[in-house]
């Protein structure tokens, strides 16, 4: 059990003084039955890690961070300054960046390095990175001497308003994505907008795709918001940057929370995963940026709904419109059928059915199992079409 600190209301904020500079932060608490934690959200928040991680962990003393060369280039000063004020001891590994990194090979080679510096069952892993880093060194910590607790610091915006959140953890397999991990639930997670001053433009806007996938399933406003001050989100305001991450985490905490181990209700979260996880396996995880692929996806998943009349058709070109003028997307030269096929191989495949997340409407979504393959082909060749068209 983790220790209790002032938990506040998911809606409250509250503020912290550093250096005399006063940090306004949201919290977000997520509620499952494995695990109760924080997400907390604030810019200037990486130089506050130490004092928060050390409230959550009051007698642990190494702390493993998983890092990229890239990102340790650019924040472990800070990590490390804030973590040994709190009196930990850090010891940063590192691994490779991108979906090719996500291999049983990795997670081995981290936990030999952990072996070397003396990791023991009170050590605690801290994830400091995007999306790869956060799933790979979620696995580690779940599987090393049977499970140590683990930190999400992200420092992408895809990962802080979505896989860091949530305790899906894995790697990869040449069949296809995250067929291979844990549900592990986070100890907390800290989210600083600040990181996103180092983020390169097309990984910032690709991150951009998962909020809008929230406004779509279950948070019309967010949606209606991301429209209207598109600008102001791309320009990356700092205070609609705030409020976006904030509101996107919240919808997963409440999915998550009601639906831990994706049983039911969490599937709406899959939403553009199911054919854009297809495009990342057929193109070798090697062209698209996760929220590239998902943007497709969601695209794709929009196509089906509205040919199988799940959806209008001006919802449909509503949802199309808004996820195209968030950033150029890569054009898809890829085979329908093999593409197709990779979806039999998805999680989301159950006995052969293939489990479909459609739009009804802006802020709602279905759950569909009788999506005939033509549809799927043919939404496939759209997509082909509409890359280079635009």
């Amino acid at each position: 059990m983790r220790k209790e600190y002032d938990l506040l209301d998911t809606t409250q904020r509250i503020s912290t003084v550093h250096r005399k500079k006063r940090t306004t932060l949201n919290r977000v608490t997520v509620n499952t039955a494995s695990r109760t934690y924080d997400v907390l959200i604030g810019h200037e928040l990486l130089r506050e890690a130490g004092t928060h991680i050390r409230a959550v962990f009051p007698n642990a003393q190494r702390s493993f961070v998983v890092t990229t060369a890239n990102v340790r280039k650019h924040w472990a000063g800070i990590i490390t300054e804030s973590l040994a004020i709190a009196g930990f001891e850090v010891i940063f590994l590192e691994m490779e960046d991108g979906e090719t990194a996500k291999t049983m090979m990795s997670v081995e080679a981290l936990a030999a390095k952990m072996m070397e510096k003396h990791a023991d069952r009170h050590s605690i892993v801290c994830a400091l990175g995007g999306g790869v880093v956060g799933d790979v060194a979620g696995f580690l910590a779940s599987v090393f001497m049977r499970g140590i607790p683990v930190v999400q610091m992200p420092t992408t915006f895809l990962a802080q308003v979505d896989s860091s959140v949530g305790g899906k953890t894995g790697v990869n397999l040449k069949a296809g994505k995250n067929l291979v991990g844990t549900f592990y639930q986070p100890w907390l997670v800290l989210a600083d907008p600040g990181v996103f001053s180092t983020l390169p433009e097309r990984e910032f806007r690709s991150g951009l795709y998962e909020s809008l996938k929230c406004g779509i399933i279950r948070r019309a406003d967010i949606f209606e918001r991301m429209d209207r001050e598109r600008q102001a989100i791309l320009q990356r305001d700092p205070e609609t940057l705030a409020w976006l991450i904030t509101e996107s985490v919240r919808v997963k905490a409440d999915v998550v929370s009601a639906d831990e181990t994706e049983t039911g209700e969490r599937r709406i979260l899959n939403f553009g995963h199911t054919i854009g996880h297809a495009l990342e396996a057929e193109t070798g995880y090697k062209y698209f940026l996760h929220g590239e692929a998902v943007a497709w996806g969601m695209i794709a998943a929009t196509m089906i709904a509205a040919g199988l009349h799940k959806t209008d058709s001006a919802t449909a070109q509503r949802i199309i419109s808004s996820i195209l003028a968030l950033a150029p997307l890569p054009k898809i030269e890829v085979s329908a059928r093999r593409t197709a096929n990779r979806i039999k191989g998805d999680k989301k495949t159950v006995h052969g059915v293939t489990h479909f997340i459609l739009p009804r409407e802006i802020g709602k979504v279905d759950v569909v199992t009788d999506v005939p393959e033509r549809a799927v082909l043919q939404a496939i060749e759209e997509l082909k079409y509409l890359a280079f068209a635009g």
